[in-house]
């Protein structure tokens, strides 16, 4: 399967609903087709319909799509297709009403699209930071329901956040060291996630999830992490020193957050934080290769639980029912 480097070579790479089964089929079943019911490999692709495949022994017909991020999508795939390379090509994020305009479909098709797309841009199986790991804590704002998004009425979500700290020369995760200082350095990796508080409980939840037991935490000396056991402290005490001295990469990190909240989302809901929090970490780890980071996004989907609408926005389905 070729690899969609530019828009003109993702457009004859993915042109027709049948090559975009063929990429999902090659995603979900790597090593041949498995009967989901029987476990057996033979099987007919069914030529009426593009994405469903019938098993040979037991007769069942499965969707490539079934038990994925697209379950039960009517959707073409090259709409999913689309709103995947868009999402994890513009630099600066991509909202729901601009996809809305980019796709031609409503707001709510292309905000649920959104959602689930976003809600596949985690690998299970990513490794932890490693090596020297700056990490702190920041604030955005956020707004509630669907009123106007003033800045001086917006509420707050604290967010944590640690970002590998790599020698440029050499790409390691452990840089070179004189005295305090870490010479030639640039960001690798991020994690971003938001927490209750700053307690000692909530970063220490945040740390042994996302960080590799061994390395070096560069903090600003919070009280909290010291204790952290397993982990060597650095502790950088900020004083009158600007924060972003003390802990660049973290900091451009968050200065990255923020542009999205505020410049591409006008304010975030708290409630829906987290997968934002995950698209902006998808695409800087994958900033150096933006343009074929939409086949990992989709390859993600295909292995990623299906969630409903009701899932999403976390709501009763018997709730008007009950009434």
């Amino acid at each position: 399967m070729p690899s969609a480097r530019s828009l003109s070579q993702f457009q004859k790479a993915f042109s027709d609903e049948a090559s975009c089964a063929a990429f999902m089929f090659k995603h979900r079943w790597p090593g041949g087709f498995v009967c989901p019911a029987c476990d057996n490999r033979r099987m007919a692709a069914l030529k009426s319909r593009p994405r469903l495949y019938e098993c040979l022994d037991c007769g069942r017909q499965t969707s490539v799509t079934a038990g994925t991020a697209m379950h039960r999508s009517r959707l073409p795939l090259t709409t999913w297709f689309w709103a995947a390379h868009l999402m994890t090509t513009h630099s600066n994020g991509m909202s729901a009403l601009q996809l809305a305009t980019q796709l031609d479909v409503t707001y709510k098709t292309a905000w649920l699209l959104a959602q689930k797309l976003r809600r596949s841009m985690v690998d299970p199986d990513r490794e932890p930071l490693e090596g020297v790991v700056e990490v702190d804590q920041a604030e955005i704002a956020f707004r509630e329901g669907d009123a106007f998004f003033e800045r001086s009425n917006a509420g707050k979500i604290l967010v944590i956040g640690a970002v590998e700290v790599i020698e440029r020369d050499t790409n390691h995760s452990k840089p070179r060291r004189k005295h305090a200082k870490y010479l030639d350095t640039r960001s690798g990796r991020i994690r971003l996630a938001a927490i209750a508080d700053n307690s000692a409980a909530s970063i220490e939840a945040f740390v042994n999830a996302n960080v590799k037991r061994g390395a070096t935490l560069l903090t600003d000396g919070h009280k909290s992490y010291p204790g952290l056991p397993g982990y060597r402290h650095d502790p950088r005490i900020v004083g009158k020193m600007a924060a972003h001295i003390v802990l660049p990469w973290m900091h451009r990190a968050f200065s990255l957050m923020r542009r999205w909240s505020l410049g591409t989302y006008h304010g975030l809901r708290r409630e829906h934080v987290d997968t934002y929090l995950t698209e902006v970490v998808f695409c800087y780890n994958r900033r150096f290769y933006r343009r074929v980071s939409f086949e990992t996004l989709l390859g993600l989907a295909a292995h990623n639980d299906p969630a409903s609408y009701q899932d999403i926005i976390k709501r009763d389905k018997h709730s008007k029912m009950a009434r």
